[in-house]
């Protein structure tokens, strides 16, 4: 009996020892590139790796297989289509949109064609692109509104007027001369017999206020005059007789139912250039009859 005891206490010995060196089993030192020496808790390296083994563990993950391309069909290219050409009318071209054609249309073309500067017209009655822009350059040039290519009545009256316009007329000297067309109601200036500026248009006395035909001279000028009676700024202004003088005007020029109280208006560009080419001792001619004065 004593013998079996022992033979148990033996045993068991045994088993507490094996169990103890199991629990502390020293963990192997990491190599290079580790975390450093030293000794681990039990499953620290499945708590940093992520798997069920050692960290150096000779087990690989199966690799996934890599897809298989599939081919593709290349879609046809299309075909390029050609797009066919407009057709060409024999007929007259159409009219230019936004350029309507005037009730004076054939008899502008005529007027413009023979004052010459304006682009390219065709006498033949009918608007084309090339009449649309010659006659909108006119309108731009002489403040003819509104300027819509339209060869109406005041765009008629105008070219009328400057084309038709004789500067032989003029009794011109040698040195600047001024000349005003009363019954045309155009202007322009001379120099040792040849036209220097003009014919442009102008606007003179109104009835009860006829500029007078004569010959007189420019003996005041003044960049900015102011007049007194009318209380109104004249630009430009050069006297020459009875209060009378160029100045720009201060209205519509080709509103016809008004007109100055005896002075000769001006377009703001032709006034500044009257008093460029004028001078104290300037000549100023004046013939004709403004109608209706």
């Amino acid at each position: 009996m004593r013998q079996l005891r022992f033979t148990a206490r033996v045993v068991a010995l045994a088993v507490v020892t094996l169990v103890g060196v199991g629990a502390c089993t020293p963990d192997r030192q990491a190599g290079p590139g580790g975390r450093g020496g030293g000794h681990a808790q039990a499953g620290s390296v499945e708590q940093e790796t992520g798997a069920g083994g050692s960290s150096d563990s000779d087990q690989r993950t199966r690799p996934k297989p890599t897809p298989t391309p599939t081919r593709t069909k290349a879609k046809p290219k299309p075909k390029p289509t050609r797009t066919p050409a407009p057709e060409r009318s024999t007929s007259s071209p159409a009219r230019p949109v936004g350029c309507p054609q005037g009730e004076h249309q054939r008899a502008v073309e005529t007027y413009l064609a023979r004052l010459g500067g304006f682009g390219r017209v065709t006498v033949d009655g009918r608007q084309s692109a090339a009449d649309c822009a010659a006659i909108k350059k006119f309108q731009q040039r002489y403040d003819i509104r509104p300027v819509a290519g339209r060869a109406g009545p005041t765009t008629f009256d105008v070219a009328k007027r400057l084309a038709t316009t004789d500067v032989r007329r003029c009794k011109a000297g040698s040195g600047t001369t001024f000349c005003i067309d009363l019954t045309r109601q155009t202007t322009w200036a001379m120099r040792g017999g040849k036209v220097v500026w003009g014919p442009t248009v102008t606007r003179t006395g109104m009835s009860g206020y006829a500029t007078p035909a004569g010959t007189f001279k420019i003996n005041y000028r003044n960049l900015k005059e102011w007049s007194d009676p009318y209380e109104v700024w004249l630009p430009y202004w050069q006297h020459f007789t009875q209060g009378m003088g160029y100045h720009q005007t201060t209205t519509y020029l080709h509103e016809k139912s008004i007109g100055s109280h005896g002075c000769v208006n001006l377009l703001p560009s032709d006034a500044r250039r009257a008093w460029e080419l004028g001078k104290v001792g300037s000549r100023v001619v004046l013939f004709g009859r403004r109608p209706g004065t």
